[in-house]
């Protein structure tokens, strides 16, 4: 393949790069706004056609609802305490009011007009849906700075595309993922400019504060962020000041008011390591300051010197880190009691690794890693022929740093797809040319078409559902066909409706489902922060029937649910033949439960506590 001369040379983008924000975005408006109305169209239309319920189907997106109630009903901003949630006292959950007070302020703007259940529909059908517009922006941004009008369009045209054949912006998905998934986007398409303005690395260092304080997962990648550019500031120097200046400025300002805004005042000198609070604000704070000490008083050393400044200022945000908050240095999840890393952790399917995917569902790896691993590979490959190497060098950190992640926890995976999309459609761009070049040459229309494919996630998914299928016997077929009777739906749950409001004992999966749609505590639910309510919930499955009723009586549940489908009760059962599930399995009721009436066609039992009179 021929090499490309630098794209900051070719007209298009330089055109582009010389106006300030106001015209890039007039630029792309148009556009941009095009492809967004017709891919949220597409999604509310194909979506909602097949929705059961308005809410996502993760147990997050009916927390967040709840979260989200709460705050409606009166709950301090600065109180993000789920009281119906574990152990007395109920549990602090670590999620961000920013992402609550958007979708509350949308139900209550319904809610002037239509009934609450309708007003939460249209919000959490709005919410996620709106965000498609920032994420493609971005996308759109990006790709036209790397890539010219063709590499805009190209970038919009496959994160379309991932939109569309994920689920992080599907109605009711009101998670935080799609959000920390636009302001990823953005920071990249912000390194990205040309030009290094001092006000694309202000909104890069602005949306690295908002992803920290939404939600810790991006943590590392932000960090990543920070060391690009802090990296290209000693490589460049003077040329590069302003830019390295605005970032760190940006962040430390951005950092401060979000710390002030979102933090209660009694947790300011409390350091926790899955959520903004002292630790990683603090580290935020000084790294961008002393980044921003750095540009305005180092930039004019030698390249040698920069690099010993940077190092001094590496040193320096270590040296806090292990002062100020030395656990955050290690996995947050490190302090989980070891009965919940086997009996929850393991199981949780989007913090598994890529070794456990690879043993438990090979056919979706493809779908997880190729297209990042291949972006990774072309990022080298540009690289090793000195074809736009900084746009590659940048791209390449940022992409293996989100693919590492990955590695680790396949949540990670729809980060580093979403980067790749930049390198490869570089790629596809140039074959193209190539291929357009030659119209006779079959081999490059071939080729041109298989790299198409395998830059596409949704190609590698469906692949690798097709092998599956094939390899598949008939029992195993039919065993994926049948009908699981559910033990969380609304209908589940009516036996609940007639009962004085309780405390629930219930596998950590049907906890969610219990709060929203009951006004009853729960022991369990799916959160590390509430370990406590969790391994209670286990040990009343674990405990012989006598045993367990005194944990029943000892924590004052009043009903207790059986769901026999549900595969953390089935793994209990078999680990203790005896214990109380196993026994409720067999039919074997102890005297001290009271069934309750069962609604037809579901999963769940529920069982009223009765203490043994003395």
């Amino acid at each position: 393949m021929n090499a490309v001369q630098p794209i900051a040379n070719a007209s298009s983008v330089t055109t582009a790069a010389r106006g300030g924000l106001g015209r890039l975005l007039m630029r792309l408006w148009p556009t941009v706004i095009i492809y967004s109305v017709i891919l949220a169209a597409t999604l509310l239309v194909t979506k909602l056609s097949t929705a059961t319920d308005y809410v996502g189907p993760d147990n997050d997106d009916g927390m967040r609802l709840i979260e989200v109630r709460d705050l409606l009903a009166g709950q301090s901003w600065f109180d993000l305490t789920q009281y119906r949630l574990g152990l007395e006292g109920g549990t602090l959950m670590h999620w961000s009011r920013l992402i609550d007070l958007p979708i509350a302020s949308l139900i209550w703007f319904f809610g002037l007009f239509a009934p609450h259940e309708t007003a939460e529909a249209l919000a959490l059908a709005v919410w996620p849906v709106s965000l498609v517009l920032p994420a493609m922006l971005a996308m759109a941004v990006a790709g036209r700075r790397i890539g010219g009008v063709a590499g805009m369009h190209l970038s919009l045209v496959m994160t379309g595309l991932a939109i569309y054949t994920g689920s992080r912006f599907a109605p009711g998905a009101i998670d935080h993922h799609n959000a920390q998934l636009g302001l990823v986007a953005t920071m990249v398409a912000m390194l990205l400019d040309p030009q290094r303005r001092g006000w694309s690395y202000a909104i890069a260092g602005i949306a690295a504060a908002v992803a920290i304080a939404i939600g810790a997962e991006t943590t590392p990648f932000v960090a990543a962020v920070c060391l690009t550019v802090a990296l290209l500031w000693a490589w460049e120097g003077q040329n590069f000041a302003v830019a390295a200046g605005a970032f760190g400025l940006a962040l430390a300002i951005a950092i401060s008011i979000l710390f002030a805004a979102t933090v209660p005042p009694r947790l300011y000198s409390v350091v926790t390591c899955d959520n903004l609070s002292l630790g990683y604000y603090s580290l935020s704070a000084i790294g961008g300051g002393l980044l921003l000490f750095s540009a305005v008083f180092a930039s004019r050393l030698r390249r040698p010197l920069r690099f010993a400044t940077l190092g001094l200022v590496g040193a320096g945000v270590l040296g806090s880190a292990m002062v100020i908050a030395p656990q955050c240095l290690s996995d947050p999840l490190a302090s989980l009691d070891p009965m919940l890393v086997e009996l929850w952790l393991r199981n949780v399917s989007e913090a598994q690794s890529a070794l456990v995917l690879a043993r438990t569902d090979p056919f979706s790896i493809g779908a997880f890693y190729a297209a990042g691993l291949f972006g990774i590979a072309v990022c080298i490959f540009r690289i090793v022929r000195r074809d736009r190497m900084q746009i590659h060098l940048v791209l390449l950190f940022l992409l293996a740093t989100s693919w590492a992640i990955a590695l680790v926890q396949v949540r990670g995976a729809t980060f580093s797809n979403l980067l790749s999309i930049l390198p490869l459609a570089l790629l596809i761009i140039d074959i193209r040319r190539i291929s357009n070049s030659d119209s006779d040459n079959v081999a490059a229309a071939f080729v041109y078409i298989v790299t198409v494919l395998a830059s596409v996630p949704a190609a590698w998914a469906v692949a690798g559902g097709l092998v599956s299928l094939q390899m598949e016997n008939g029992a195993q077929k039919a065993a994926a066909a049948a009908k699981v009777l559910s033990c969380t739906s609304k209908e589940a749950l009516a036996p609940l409706a007639g009962l004085p409001d309780g405390l629930i004992s219930a596998p950590s999966q049907m906890g969610v489902p219990i709060l929203r749609f009951t006004k009853n505590r729960v022991l369990s639910a799916p959160y590390h922060r509430n370990q406590g309510g969790m391994l209670t919930e286990l040990h009343i499955g674990l405990a012989e029937p006598k045993e367990a009723e005194a944990f029943l009586k000892g924590t004052g549940v009043a009903v207790l649910a059986f769901c026999p489908n549900d595969p953390q009760t089935r793994e209990l059962s078999k680990l203790k033949p005896d214990g109380l599930y196993a026994e409720l399995g067999k039919g074997n009721i102890p005297p001290y439960l009271e069934p309750l009436p069962k609604a037809a066609g579901v999963g769940v039992q529920f069982f009223r506590y009765r203490p043994a009179a003395n």
